[in-house]
């Protein structure tokens, strides 16, 4: 009967042991992200900073000259039961960029920063600051094929402060209703006035369709505060879709259409649409080659994305971005060549004391983005 002891004592200790690895604070705990640099040059302008700028392309982020820095970002989640949290932090030019809307130095550090609650299967809520449901791209450079991003992302919306509801219709259908600050307000809400979103999507194992919308006052009533005038509400739909249609072959659209009334500020509603395509092939099982073109379009002065105007406050541009991704492990290095051509003379063409400028853009840049 002795003999029996050790053995059973050392089951139960095992038992104990693992019950207590399975209870750790670790489990449901994650950790990934990315870090990212390039190299950009002009072919066709010059490639150094004057007192008139620098001739780059009117779209967010990787626009700097010579060897540039992106952003640090690491993400870090936790999950226990039916409940979760998301710290999204990011450092560097690239970040800075990303949470422009944010007022405090604490907080210029947080891309996203929200809670969660899985109600149901089919029923999530989650409650506060989260990158936007608009568009095809995203501010990670590890979850996009082009480095550079389009137009459309640029003056689209960044992120989101709210509280949102994530519902799973059925296997492919799903919808989701939010009521944000306006947008990029990420730490409070300073104009009193509320931004309402909205999503339908369709997903299947080959691809997704989803269609977006906001609505709502982004600077609120001015008159009421003393400050002037101010614009009225901004409405913008949006489409993202994107399916494979062959194992080596992927094909995604995006179309938008945004419009501010005046408001107070009176005049003409103003604003910008566009559509662009991202063809994507895989030649190997480490390197595909993809296809960005895009149509850009801004009416009334749109969002100053163009930089320059007719006389009615009219402008567009077609930017076309051809890119590598070659993949060495977690290591991902982009080539990219991109034209851009816009109805209007705004890149800076040359520069000895009096400035001349040209309506087309053409460049090159070499990207390393390291993911894990």
């Amino acid at each position: 009967m002795k003999k029996l002891i050790l053995p059973v004592m050392l089951c139960l200790g095992l038992s104990a042991f693992a019950q207590e690895e399975e209870t750790s604070w670790t489990d449901g705990f994650s950790l990934s992200g990315s870090i990212d640099a390039y190299f950009r040059q002009n072919i066709t302008t010059l490639n150094k900073v004057t007192d008139e700028g620098y001739p780059a392309p009117g779209s967010s982020f990787a626009n700097q000259p010579g060897f540039a820095l992106g952003m640090a970002n690491a993400v870090l989640s936790y999950e226990k039961g039916s409940v979760g949290a998301v710290a999204d932090l990011v450092y560097g030019p690239r970040g800075t960029d990303a949470v422009f809307g944010s007022t405090t130095a604490s907080s210029s550090i947080v891309n996203q920063l929200y809670v969660y609650w899985n109600v149901s299967e089919s029923v999530t809520l989650t409650f506060g600051n989260w990158n936007t449901f608009l568009g095809y791209e995203v501010i990670s450079p590890a979850a996009n094929f082009n480095y550079s991003t389009s137009y459309m992302f640029s003056y689209g919306p960044f992120s989101h402060s709210g509280l949102k509801a994530d519902f799973a219709l059925d296997d492919n259908w799903s919808a989701m209703l939010a009521v944000m600050n306006p947008t990029d307000w990420t730490d409070f809400n300073p104009a009193g006035s509320y931004t309402f979103g909205g999503q339908l999507g369709y997903s299947t194992d080959s691809g997704s369709t989803f269609l977006n919308l906001i609505y709502g006052d982004q600077d609120g009533d001015y008159t009421d505060q003393g400050l002037g005038e101010g614009a009225g509400s901004t409405f913008q739909v949006d489409l993202t879709t994107g399916y494979d249609l062959s194992d080596s072959f992927y094909l995604g659209l995006n179309a938008t259409y945004n419009t501010t009334d005046a408001g107070d500020m009176g005049g003409d509603d103003y604003g910008f649409y566009g559509v662009a395509l991202y063809a994507q092939a895989a030649l190997s099982d480490s390197f595909s080659l993809g296809l960005r073109p895009e149509y850009f379009s801004e009416f009334a002065g749109g969002a100053g994305a163009i930089g320059g105007y007719d006389a009615a406050g009219d402008a567009n541009v077609f930017a076309v971005t051809l890119s590598g991704n070659a993949k060495v492990g977690p290591l991902t290095f982009i080539p990219e060549f991109r034209l851009d051509s816009a109805s209007e003379d705004v890149f800076l063409d040359s520069y000895d004391g009096t400035p001349t400028y040209t309506g087309s853009l053409g460049s090159f840049l070499l990207a390393a983005v390291y993911s894990f």
